[in-house]
């Protein structure tokens, strides 16, 4: 177990639906994980699998029809979802900052850059507008756009894809938070323009000493940043290890299809791509048994019975699949 002083933030059974009790779909069902101070942990996943709005439960951010249904989110100790909304509003941008998927659209586009910086400021810190404008000079500086004294009076549509990410990596740094959530920060960017992104963040969090959950679908990404790795399929965890294991020894059939999706150019071209086949299930069904059965190469009768959860397999490894835990023992065999 990792000592409590290492965690900055952990999160128990959280449950997040949207809509009614009986038409609605439970989005994120029984996540429960814990961010290590200072280090990366990457949540990846198909699109739909619950990560976006994993993100937004932690901040509380999550609109109606949504709502948190259960669970914990403790960051020091305390329980954010006892909070109100006042007490919320100190934690968001002081305590976690967040990176938004779409910089242009996260920006108010009738501000300036430094006024949106400095509103953060002034928000959470004991500071004059004055202080607070000159500090967005130095965090713009900070995160690497040139000539930032003059381009803080400039509007978001004044600045590049990149130039508008490294604005709201700038705000989200702007007090020092414990935790910094990325939410594919690096969409819509080319490629040279996202590594130049991740290294900034990854620099910026060693800096800092700062826990960063980092969302995204790429495993490039996720090989080159992260500690470790939570993969999400129909809004549940179904594996969880570090960064070495999960791309030398993956366990769950789900992360496996993941893996065989991404091109190696390292290796033979001639091999065809494996796609995932199937959908993924739709959420407003009652679910029984496994939730990537229908789609899993290795499903047992068993699995379209049984629910499974995650079960170690080591100290650096767990795994939501029934086969695999069968295989090693951990669970009595089932019932003929």
């Amino acid at each position: 177990m990792t000592p409590d002083a290492e965690i900055a933030l952990a999160v128990s059974d959280l449950r997040t639906r949207f809509g009614g009790d009986r038409s609605g779909a439970t989005v994120v069902d029984g996540v429960s994980f814990s961010l290590k101070r200072g280090r990366t942990t990457a949540l990846v996943g198909e699109s739909g699998s619950g990560k976006s709005a994993t993100a937004l439960s932690l901040l509380r951010l999550i609109d109606a029809p949504g709502r948190i249904i259960g669970g914990e989110i403790r960051l020091g100790g305390e329980n954010l979802l006892s909070l109100d909304e006042t007490e919320m509003e100190a934690v968001r941008g002081a305590k976690i900052g967040m990176i938004f998927q779409d910089p242009l659209t996260s920006l108010n586009p009738a501000l300036t850059i430094g006024k949106q910086i400095a509103e953060v400021l002034l928000a959470h810190k004991d500071v004059s507008r004055a202080e607070a404008e000159a500090r967005a000079v130095e965090l713009l500086t900070h995160v690497g756009v040139a000539n930032a004294a003059l381009r803080v009076n400039d509007y978001p549509h004044h600045f590049s894809g990149g130039m508008r990410q490294r604005v709201l990596i700038a705000m989200a740094i702007s007090c020092s938070p414990q935790i910094i959530i990325a939410d594919e920060p690096t969409t819509a960017l080319d490629v040279t323009i996202q590594a130049k992104i991740l290294r900034l963040l990854h620099d910026l969090q060693q800096e800092m000493r700062a826990s960063l959950l980092l969302i995204t679908h790429d495993l490039g990404v996720v090989a080159a940043m992260a500690d470790e790795v939570l993969v999400m399929y129909a809004g549940r965890i179904v594996e969880r290890a570090d960064v070495d294991t999960l791309f030398h020894a993956p366990q769950h059939p789900y992360t496996k299809a993941l893996l065989a999706c991404v091109t190696d150019i390292g290796g033979d071209r001639s091999v065809p791509l494996e796609p995932i086949l199937g959908t993924a299930p739709d959420l407003k069904q009652q679910q029984v048994g496994c939730r990537f059965a229908p789609r899993c190469p290795a499903v047992q009768d068993f699995c379209r019975r049984e629910d499974p959860c995650l079960m170690a397999l080591s100290d650096r490894q767990e795994v939501a699949c029934l086969v695999v835990q069968r295989e090693r023992n951990l669970m009595a065999p089932a019932d003929a």
